[in-house]
């Protein structure tokens, strides 16, 4: 039997392009290897995570009932039921996922898939071997959490995936790495009474973000209680009498041992591209990243890669998804814009979280132009003060000869949603004097937005 496309890997790159080859009336098969589809995100990523981190949410509001009018006496944070509520969200959309590919006329193909040569992909489910024959390949594979030299993941030396289904909430916890996947947990623990040590060995934390809303973090995050060390770099970590132990080492040159109940390693991740056959073909690889054209495309003709084994983009579900698309389309003859890598958004589901797009102010200065910031806290909306989250700002940088918005940074409440209405006007190419004319909604988040757009030219109503 042979295929229009096969794709490897079923997380959301994977699936998208699956269901929307489908779309285009491709024959095509999904191979995965797991036992459900979904991949990375919807197991043991963005989906459980967030799941988490909203109950983590709802149990701030009961903690903090008093502070609304409500009397909560001996509110209790029943963990067995926060995990068993956040499997079942993953199982329904993993079902979903399954619907949705026999609608789409997708064949899921279970089992560990190898590239053989152009054309062709080994299947091996068990004892059983397949051979797929087909036009074309797309290889989403994903990513896989680094681990430190030396060390294995086990019950308390943690990644993403064991940190998911702790049977319980530990006392103290070190975080090892301070980008989205460590300030997420960080946060998450950290609400429901962990003692929490943040360890960055870069000089802020959420490196990759504005450096406004770094420090913004920070701040945050030591006012909620959670200890924060930057230009810390973590050695020897042992485990003894029951207990995780690690040397912290600062930069100026002062150390120190922690120690805590587990310890949680989010210091990266990196592409899975071992023994899935790129031997067998004419791919170049940068560090185990597959290098792609601009429409996707390998240096072999036929085969296509997206997501987190591709370099050059941020690892992120939404961007595999839209790589996706744009590679399916190419196959189908179909129009295929390339993805615009300055209009990524980027989101961190922390409290308060974080939106951002484009150009940090850094970079665009470093790019030689000539910017313009504006700068609209959220303590001055109507609806922060209404949820009571008054933390963060959102920040707009524009260039000061034509208005173009050249990035956003948001920190505060629902900032990963409110990045939207600025990845939508990039996109669309609007400049900041159309947003400051466009009717924002009272009392609603987004109005901050708007004001951010009236800071540049220093007119914003309510700062």
């Amino acid at each position: 039997m042979s295929y229009d496309l096969v794709i490897i890997g079923s997380g959301p790159g994977g699936y998208s392009a699956a269901f929307r080859a489908g779309q285009y009336g491709l024959r095509t098969a999904l191979v995965e290897k797991g036992p459900k589809l979904g991949g990375t995100c919807l197991h043991v990523g963005c989906i459980p995570t967030k799941a988490l981190l909203h109950t983590a949410d709802v149990w701030t509001y009961f903690t903090h009932a008093t502070d609304e009018g409500i009397a909560c006496e001996n509110p209790r944070l029943e963990y067995a039921k926060v995990l068993d509520r956040k499997n079942s969200i993953v199982a329904k959309h993993a079902k979903g996922l399954e619907f949705l590919a026999k609608k789409n006329k997708v064949e899921w193909v279970k089992g560990y898939a190898k590239i053989k040569a152009r054309g062709s992909v080994e299947v091996k489910n068990g004892e059983e071997t397949r051979v797929l024959e087909t036009k074309n390949i797309i290889i989403a594979t994903g990513s896989e959490a680094r681990m430190l030299p030396g060390l294995q993941a086990d019950e308390d030396i943690l990644t993403n995936v064991e940190i998911l289904n702790l049977p319980s909430i530990p006392k103290t916890l070190v975080v090892l790495g301070a980008g989205a996947v460590g300030v997420e947990f960080a946060s998450i623990f950290n609400r429901f009474g962990t003692k929490v040590t943040v360890v960055e060995m870069l000089p802020r934390i959420v490196p990759l973000e504005d450096e406004d809303i770094s420090k913004e973090l920070t701040r945050v995050f030591k006012k909620q209680g959670i200890r924060v060390e930057t230009g810390a770099r973590a050695e020897n970590i042992r485990k003894e009498n029951g207990l995780v132990r690690l040397t912290v080492q600062y930069a100026n040159g002062k150390s120190e041992t922690m120690e805590a109940e587990k310890l949680l390693v989010a210091v990266g991740r990196k592409p899975v591209t071992e023994d899935i056959g790129l031997e067998n073909t004419r791919i170049k690889t940068d560090r185990g990243f597959i290098s792609v054209d601009e429409y996707q495309q390998t240096a072999e003709p036929g085969i296509y890669a997206i997501g987190d084994v591709v370099g050059g983009t941020p690892l992120l579900a939404h961007v595999a998804s839209m790589e996706g698309m744009v590679a399916v389309a190419h196959i189908a003859g179909k129009p295929a814009r390339p993805i615009n890598k300055n209009r990524i958004p980027n989101a961190t589901y922390t409290e308060p979280g974080i939106g951002s797009v484009g150009l940090t102010e850094a970079q665009a200065k470093a790019e030689g132009r000539s910017v313009k910031v504006g700068k609209f806290p959220f303590a001055g909306n109507s609806k922060a003060t209404i949820l009571g989250h008054h933390e963060g700002f959102v920040k707009v940088v524009a260039d000061e000869k034509y208005g173009e918005i050249l990035g956003a940074h948001i920190i505060g409440p629902q900032a990963f949603e409110l990045i939207s209405e600025v990845v939508a006007a990039m996109e669309a190419e609007a400049t900041v004097e159309t947003m400051m004319t466009t009717i924002h909604a009272h009392p609603t988040l987004y109005e901050a937005v708007g004001e951010g757009f009236n800071a540049v030219y220093g007119m914003a109503i309510n700062a």
